[in-house]
């Protein structure tokens, strides 16, 4: 065979060819904080489940404005709960649970996976419920709904990857706003309502006082922080971009936030003024009709089913999170069923459970939230001081571990939330 002859490049197109700059996803400015969007805000969006507006619903029929000041102190303790698991994940790469394995042993490990598994399930089934009263609201049998809801919400992630999955759950946010158009159509002076969410308001009766604990209980559960660390690991998150990860926890519990704080408005607004009681989400919706239009109504359904399909997808995934990784099984959305079937096989009997479980005849709804709210109030404590012991330990860390005034503030949430959510247990019992 002939070779062919050699053809020499001239030097300056070497020299081009060279330097010709490589296309690359821009890391500095809006581009990078877009790209590092995601996991904060999916988790808290999915902490506004259908037990979450249900009872910020309830709080503004039956107390207007006046824990609307709670709000803003939930905020910052959210942001630093957030934070630190968010900063364990990335620099880690592990789990909540799996940290808690290895500092800690199995017994606790075990402990809050089984109490996990059981709040887990009733949440999930109070989305479910979610969904069919959402649903009903529109003239369709949960008995349509749900099953409908359940193989979405399977196929979403069984076949699907994590950024797939990502961006689904971040187009779905856009269902929030409908409570934000709600709280405008229905308010038209503002002043009073600033005024309350910065001036607080107490009352001597234990209703109130219910009331605003669970405001604190609905924010901050144990499953956003297991479900957070672990989708920080799912995405490969560097630590160069730990500035971004904080910037997208700050927003997001400030968005999820504000979604609280527009729901409490509009039933402030409406129901309040004219003494309607409610007992769900599905309750105030109809009751809006009346006084703020049939469009309230919808935007109002609308909002409940999207965040019922978020918290249904969320949980399943930090209970099969949570298991697999206490025991060292293959783990991730990634993975297929025969790459991880323990994972998928957790995920989907939390899952089908939650669903089935939601179409019982004569099941009580309100109920099995209260409960699944009772279970996870038990996990927070703990939780809480396991993330603080975690977050500042150098053997953990590193150089990333809280400093003292850090340490501090984490310790001051752990200690309040904690002794709030125990303080809601003798309530309630």
């Amino acid at each position: 065979m002939r070779k062919l002859p050699s053809v020499r490049v001239p030097e300056p197109v070497r020299r081009l060819v060279r330097r010709r700059p490589r296309l690359r996803w821009p890391r500095r400015g809006i581009w990078a904080f877009l790209a590092a969007l995601g996991p904060g805000l999916v988790t808290t969006n999915a902490g506004n489940d259908a037990g979450g507006i249900a009872t910020y619903s309830i709080t503004g029929a039956s107390y207007g404005f006046d824990l609307l000041w709670v709000l803003p102190l939930i905020t910052v303790s959210l942001v630093v709960v957030q934070e630190a698991c968010a900063r364990m994940g990335i620099v880690t790469g592990k789990g909540l649970s799996g940290l808690i394995r290895e500092r800690f042993g199995v017994r606790w490990t075990a402990l809050a996976m089984a109490s996990f598994f059981v709040a887990s399930v009733a949440t999930t089934a109070s989305e479910f419920a979610g969904i069919a009263a959402g649903g009903e609201l529109f003239g369709v049998s949960r008995y349509v709904t749900v099953p409908v809801a359940f193989a979405v919400v399977f196929y979403l992630v069984a076949g699907g990857t994590y950024r797939i999955v990502e961006r689904v759950f971040l187009a779905m946010t856009i269902v929030f706003f409908g409570y934000v158009v709600t709280a405008f159509m229905t308010t038209h002076e503002w002043l009073p309502v600033l005024r309350a969410s910065v001036v607080p308001t107490l009352r001597a009766n234990p209703g109130f006082l219910f009331m605003a604990i669970t405001l604190i209980g609905t924010t901050i559960t144990s499953y956003m922080q297991f479900f957070l660390q672990a989708a920080y690991v799912e995405r490969g998150t560097g630590v160069r971009e730990l500035k971004l990860a904080r910037a997208d926890v700050v927003i997001s519990s400030v968005f999820a936030n504000f979604i609280a704080f527009c729901i409490i408005v509009t039933t402030a607004q409406t129901l309040n003024r004219t003494g309607v009681r409610i007992d769900t989400a599905a309750e105030a919706a109809k009751a809006l009709v009346p006084l703020a239009g049939r469009y309230a109504e919808i935007l109002f359904a609308i909002g409940l089913v999207g965040a019922s399909l978020f918290g249904a997808t969320v949980l399943p995934l930090s209970t099969a999170y949570l298991t697999t990784e206490a025991f060292g099984f293959e783990r991730g959305i990634a993975h297929t069923f025969r790459e991880a079937p323990v994972f998928m096989g957790i995920y989907t009997a939390t899952l089908l459970l939650g669903a089935l479980v939601a179409l019982v005849p004569d099941m009580p709804l309100v109920r099995l939230m209260v409960v699944s709210q009772f279970i996870d109030g038990v996990q927070l404590p703990i939780i809480l001081v396991f993330i603080v012991l975690l977050v500042r330990d150098r053997a953990v860390m590193g150089e990333y571990a809280s400093g003292r005034a850090l340490q501090a503030i984490q310790w001051a949430t752990a200690i309040v939330l904690g002794a709030m959510s125990l303080l809601l247990l003798i309530v309630t019992a």
